[in-house]
């Protein structure tokens, strides 16, 4: 059973397991990423009606970009040109303020002018934050944030955590008190690293395209029975 006394304000989610339930069904692997992104509309709603501030999701890392067959990255930068037309604006047009958290270079320009486009539109009666890292890795986060405090020429002994956060991608923003990755895997994958220091971390074999309401509630009742001391 849910308590509504305590609901994590901020959940991160490693959305693993969509290539994996496409093989396992005989489908090529983007119809699972296409599945993926049905299930991430779906989940941001739950996440909303349970009272969620913010969800953020790991779209695409940049070892994904480096790593993968380029056809694959090219099918999947052309599901984000849809799943924006599709899915993003009507998603932003019920009240969800989208944020995009990454590196921009590197990108073809059809995406960058989407993210663009995603920071220009005005949100009426913002219901919840959803920060998709794309073209993210927490590594990289973190060099460009010592590269841009060194650029400030910022004192040595001036800097402290609340400098680094400052020029970190998620500048502004609590830190998810709850990590969920899906697909069976353990591991933080280069995501949030400096974000999820004292986050838990709650791992299901449950694939993402198969991740639902159901299955975000039973994350968040794990997250309640936990006790969080912050190392005291």
């Amino acid at each position: 059973m849910i308590s509504k006394q305590n609901i994590p304000q901020h959940i991160a989610i490693i959305m693993d397991g969509n290539r994996r339930w496409a093989r396992g069904k005989g489908l090529p692997d983007i119809k699972g990423h296409e599945k993926g992104s049905e299930t991430l509309e779906k989940v941001v709603e739950a996440a909303e009606k349970l009272g969620v501030e913010t969800v953020t999701v790991y779209a695409l890392s940049t070892e994904n970009i480096k790593e993968r067959a380029k056809r694959e990255v090219l099918s999947l930068f052309s599901l984000i040109r849809r799943g924006y037309h599709k899915r993003l604006k009507k998603m932003m047009q019920k009240g969800v303020r989208i944020t995009i958290l990454g590196e921009m270079h590197g990108l073809p320009a059809t995406i960058t002018k989407l993210i663009d486009q995603i920071r220009k539109t005005y949100i009426k009666n913002e219901s919840i934050k959803l920060n998709i890292a794309l073209n993210y890795g927490g590594k990289k986060e973190l060099i460009e944030a010592i590269k841009d405090i060194v650029k400030e020429g910022i004192e040595v002994k001036k800097i402290n955590e609340t400098i680094v956060e400052r020029h970190l991608y998620t500048n502004g923003q609590n830190d998810p008190e709850l990590v969920i990755r899906t697909g069976g895997r353990s591991r933080l994958s280069n995501f949030l690293l400096w974000q999820t220091a004292y986050s838990e971390f709650y791992f299901t074999t449950t694939l993402w395209p198969d991740f639902d309401a159901g299955e975000l509630k039973k994350a968040v009742a794990w997250y309640q029975e936990q006790r969080r001391n912050f190392g005291k």
